[in-house]
């Protein structure tokens, strides 16, 4: 399979980005939470979410096959703030979180950003970890009331 490439978000794309988010989370999810969890962490994939989110002004990055056909998104903020970096079940092993975010630290350096974090899944921290991020304390949160939790990672240059 040639690589995949990248573009900017397009106002169309929250639907394939909501039901990607979705099958991402129920697929991966299970690799490190329960079935309760994935189940309350899928919850937050609503079309309105992405939308509101990816028209915020944030630099959101597309992933996307010869076809068109979407693999994966990720963004960043203006302050540094890595939100959403998400992989499609079917593009598992082509390396596209690996490409979303190389080009999202990019972007940051061309702005002049000191620093990018995130609050990453049990699953993305070791990727994060890989790109040189460290981990800052561990987040205790509660969806739809159930306990999963996250990390607080940045990395500086």
């Amino acid at each position: 399979m040639p690589s995949p490439t990248l573009r900017p978000y397009r106002s169309h794309d929250a639907p394939v980005l909501t039901d990607l988010y979705a099958r991402s989370v129920v697929h991966y999810g299970p690799r490190a939470y329960s079935a309760e969890q994935v189940a309350a962490w899928a919850t937050l994939a609503t079309v309105e979410r992405t939308a509101t989110r990816c028209a915020d002004g944030r630099y959101v990055l597309v992933a996307q096959d010869d076809a068109g056909g979407v693999l994966g998104f990720g963004d960043l903020e203006a302050d540094g703030h890595l939100d959403f970096l998400y992989v499609a079940p079917e593009a598992e092993g082509l390396r596209v979180g690996s490409l979303l975010y190389t080009a999202l630290e990019d972007h940051a350096l061309r702005l002049g950003l000191s620093r990018i974090f995130v609050e990453a899944s049990e699953l993305a921290r070791p990727l994060f970890e890989r790109r040189g991020f460290v981990v800052l304390g561990r987040n205790d949160l509660v969806l739809d009331g159930v306990a999963i939790h996250n990390y607080r990672m940045e990395k500086r240059w």
